[in-house]
């Protein structure tokens, strides 16, 4: 432990020396360092033969004189050991209901290929956008309106939904696609490592401080239609009655736009405990909190949301389906009625143009190239880059910040319940059965109570057999 030393990847080396019952500690991680140095710098270092002491020398006056040595001595640096842990404990998965959703998948797969046959009059490949270009388009004569090119792509079949042929086929994509990228793979690593899928945390990958995960992806399990939601169910506990719990922040970039811009109409709501999406629309659209209609509550979010990524009028108008100039109306009568949200996307743009990169709240910089680009469209990704990083990275500095505590005290407490999976803004642990509410209140006072706002952080709980039941 008195002996620093000094690795380009410190949570690689600590898998290889775990085998052989040895803890790496007292290390300093250089790709960790150079990744906090020059986030969104694609010419950052390149490790060769150098001298690693005078590389680290180097790292670690970068890293003060860039005033980041709060986000890698505070956050990057704890998290390396977390991330390992997680990855060696793994989430079991159920081999029996991976079997019976394959079987399900193949059947559904079988009779959409003969359904779409039958209505096509012929055999053809299904998978191939030429061939299904030709059956809809030439030999059935389908009108493909605003579709000169006959594409195929989903967004362009999904207006023709109506169709039977049409719908049989976009359904015969979602079950080929969530077979081929989940059950398949899902198969092949139980088969050869047994039935705990170990994934792979990225620190070092994203420009804007999240994590990312791979070998397989444990942060795409979908979540939208019923079919998908359905791979949840075969992630389970490795604890005898065991449950697995999800907390999840909820509209934490929202918040963070209130407390960071200081808009006080956010504030106040937020800290009342009112319905952000219906304040919104009551704003915008002019009516009394109480009469905000679905629709409008629904519009207001697209709105919420759209901001926060600087959405445009198109942007906005393609996304909830309205005319381009109402959905310019909107996000202009949401800067009227949120003046200080305006004021601050403006400086995030404005700061990133004169310093050549955004920060979040607690340090952490993403450099922008794309603003000194010659090209308009670059320049603009350039500028929704600026608006949307010190959100997008505060709320992962955040997230990191709360599994080091969460971790600190499951440690503290002597628990056998682990933290084995982030996803985004959610933290999932699979608890043994003795220690489920204490590990419940645990997750709520760490995360909620991690970082001091203007508002509440707020944490939804939900607890279950599988990874589908927390939800």
């Amino acid at each position: 432990a008195d002996i620093l030393k000094i690795t380009k990847n410190a949570k690689s080396d600590m898998h290889i020396l775990s085998e052989q019952g040895i803890k790496l500690n007292n290390y300093f991680d250089l790709g960790v360092a150079d990744y906090v140095v020059n986030c969104g710098d694609k010419n950052s270092l390149e490790f060769g033969t150098e001298n690693y002491i005078s590389m680290m020398d180097e790292m670690k006056k970068e890293i003060k004189d860039e005033g980041l040595s709060f986000i890698y001595e505070n956050i990057e640096c704890p998290l390396i050991e977390i991330l390992f842990k997680m990855e060696k404990f793994g989430f079991q998965i159920n081999e029996d209901m991976l079997s019976q959703l394959e079987i399900d998948f193949d059947e559904q797969i079988n009779k959409l290929t003969n359904e779409i046959y039958l209505q096509a009059g012929e055999e053809f490949n299904i998978a191939s956008p030429k061939q299904v270009a030709y059956i809809l388009f030439e030999k059935l004569g389908i009108k493909a309106y605003n579709n000169k090119k006959q594409s195929t792509s989903a967004s362009k079949l999904d207006e023709l939904r109506y169709i039977p042929i049409v719908d049989d086929i976009l359904t015969y994509r979602k079950y080929t696609k969530l077979k081929t990228t989940y059950v398949d793979v899902y198969k092949r690593l139980c088969y050869e490592k047994g039935n705990v899928i170990h994934t792979t945390f990225n620190q070092t990958l994203t420009n804007t401080g999240r994590l990312s995960s791979s070998e397989p992806n444990l942060q795409n399990i979908p979540t939208r239609d019923d079919v998908g939601k359905g791979l949840r169910k075969i992630f389970e506990s490795k604890f005898e009655n065991g449950k697995i719990i999800s907390a999840d922040y909820s509209q934490i970039e929202l918040r963070l736009l209130a407390d960071m811009s200081g808009e006080e109409k956010l504030i106040e709501a937020f800290n009342q405990g009112i319905d952000i999406h219906a304040n919104t629309a009551s704003e915008i659209f002019g009516v009394d909190k109480n009469d905000v209609s679905e629709s409008q509550r629904r519009e207001a979010k697209a709105v919420n949301f759209g901001i926060i990524y600087g959405i445009s009028d198109f942007g906005l108008s393609q996304n909830i389906k309205i005319p381009r100039k109402k959905a310019k109306e909107y996000i202009e009568s949401y800067f009227e009625r949120y003046p200080k949200v305006k004021e601050f996307m403006d400086s995030n743009i404005r700061i990133a143009n004169e310093k050549g990169y955004a920060e979040t709240k607690y340090g952490r910089k993403r450099k922008i190239s794309e603003l000194k680009s010659s090209k308009f469209m670059v320049r603009q990704f350039g500028e929704r880059v600026a608006m949307n990083m010190p959100l997008q990275g505060t709320a992962s500095d955040i997230i990191k910040m709360a599994m080091i505590n969460v971790c600190k005290r499951l440690k503290k407490e002597n628990l056998r319940s682990q933290l084995i999976l982030q996803i985004h803004d959610e933290l999932i642990v699979d608890a043994c059965e003795s220690e489920i509410e204490y590990v419940k209140q645990i997750l709520a006072e760490e995360m909620e109570n991690c970082v001091k706002l203007r508002v509440p952080l707020v944490v939804s709980l939900g607890v279950g057999k599988t990874l589908y039941d927390c939800k």
